[in-house]
């Protein structure tokens, strides 16, 4: 029996992707398909540089297209995905990368540089090709963290910024431009300087690269996000109240710009005694459920305060199990939305707002005044206690939606015709209130 194309792709529909839980063949990821003489060449690509992915879909696929009457022999090739970026037209630096990750805070103090050079030497330590770009011009951490000493830049035959390398993974800081003298400049220099350790680093090929963003929400921020294409946001904040308020600022932020929040990372959620081993929440507790009923945003990690990760170098070997569940987490959030987000059509009236999925045909409705009774909001909520601020009776009974935005795949942001403006209201409560 002659094999044919179609023939192969059927097969390859019992193969699913680990990200998605989709078959290969739907998702477009079977990219080659060569037959001759019942010889069976395949290329695959997979949405993310995952190697443990990788070898089971190389071995699912060659065992579904073995099984195929007439198959002689198979050949499998499984690549990573490179998105072609829309970049600038001279060079640029960024233009092998795979993945750019960007990791932010509402504010300072919240441990954001940490968890970003943890991420990324995670990451580096199983074999990924990564980078990690340090781009806070007034306040560099990464120097500190890897303990790199005094630096000295070069450039290579291509008129690049070489990237300091340990044990693999890359390294590019404005303190190592800077050394130990402060940063005084006005913004248009600031944003020259952006735009140059960007795109003029030769990163050369990576699977990763993460940006640590400086903290805060100003014009540092967004013409770093504006000025290449990330593929997806982690925002770092702590269980206390006045860190995780300011959530919602950064989702603001990166939604402004198309860039998917991949989750958000609860910081220094708890200690553990290393005399007595009870755990205390210092900061206090159920901070991840608060930051996703709020803002529909995914708690992608808790990290616990943990010594050896905060007080030493990384320049050494790290063995952190949080922190490997929080990099497992990363890679499949950036897999997923590499394939898209589903974002739901939302109508709405003097009643109600509606919101229409076309990937799965559901739709919900629920009812303005309802909907507005139930903002999550600090205006609305207190912030320590839990307890609602907010009573349904001052509400008007006219109470309308004068501007809907989806916010992702996890939130709408709403402007109410009272005026109140400060609310996310995520997926799943619009779901639970909807009649």
């Amino acid at each position: 029996m002659a094999v044919d194309r179609e023939t192969i792709l059927d097969a390859l529909r019992a193969v699913r992707d680990g990200e998605s839980g989709h078959d290969i063949a739907s998702l477009g990821l079977v990219r080659d398909v060569h037959i001759e003489d019942g010889n069976v060449a395949i290329g695959i690509e997979l949405t993310t540089p995952s190697r443990d992915q990788g070898n089971r879909i190389h071995d699912d696929a060659l065992k579904a297209v073995c099984a195929v009457n007439g198959v002689e022999g198979v050949a499998v090739n499984v690549s990573g995905f490179l998105r072609p970026r829309a970049l600038r037209e001279k060079q640029s630096g960024l233009e092998k990368v795979k993945f750019i990750i960007a990791v932010a805070s509402g504010k300072g103090g919240v441990g954001k540089s940490t968890v970003t050079a943890a991420l990324a030497r995670e990451l580096s330590q199983r074999g990924y090709r990564v980078g990690l770009l340090d781009t806070d011009l007034f306040g560099p951490s990464v120097p500190s963290l890897f303990e790199t000493g005094e630096i000295q830049l070069h450039t290579n035959q291509r008129e690049m910024v070489v990237p300091v390398e340990i044990d693999g993974l890359k390294l590019m800081s404005f303190g190592f431009w800077l050394g130990e003298s402060p940063a005084i400049m006005r913004g248009p220099m600031v944003t020259r300087y952006v735009n140059q350790f960007l795109h003029e680093v030769d990163w050369d090929e990576l699977d990763y690269l993460f940006m640590d963003l400086p903290p805060g929400t100003g014009d540092i921020q967004l013409t770093l996000t504006q000025a290449t294409p990330i593929d997806g946001a982690v925002i770092v904040t702590t269980p206390h109240a006045l860190s995780y308020a300011d959530v919602g600022k950064a989702v603001l932020m990166f939604d402004r710009v198309n860039v998917p929040i991949l989750g958000v990372v609860e910081n220094m959620a708890s200690y553990t005694c290393p005399d007595c081993g009870s755990t205390h929440y210092i900061f206090g507790s159920d901070a991840g459920e608060r930051v996703a009923a709020r803002f529909g945003t995914q708690v992608i990690a808790q990290l616990p305060i943990d010594p050896p990760t905060y007080g030493a170098s990384f320049r050494r070997t790290m063995h952190n199990p949080a922190m490997h569940d929080a990099a497992n987490r990363v890679i499949s959030r950036i897999g997923a939305f590499a394939q898209g987000i589903d974002k739901p059509e939302v109508t709405s009236d003097e009643c109600e707002i509606r919101l229409h999925w076309q990937s799965s045909g559901e739709t919900v409705s629920v009812a303005n005044h309802r909907l507005r009774a139930n903002c999550q909001c600090a205006v609305c909520i207190d912030e320590f206690s839990g307890t609602k601020k907010l009573d349904p009776r001052t509400i008007p009974g006219d109470i309308h939606a004068e501007e809907i935005k989806p916010l992702g795949n996890y939130a709408l942001y709403i402007r109410w015709s009272d005026g109140h403006q400060s609310g996310f209201f995520p997926y799943p409560l619009i779901r639970s209130l909807a009649t």
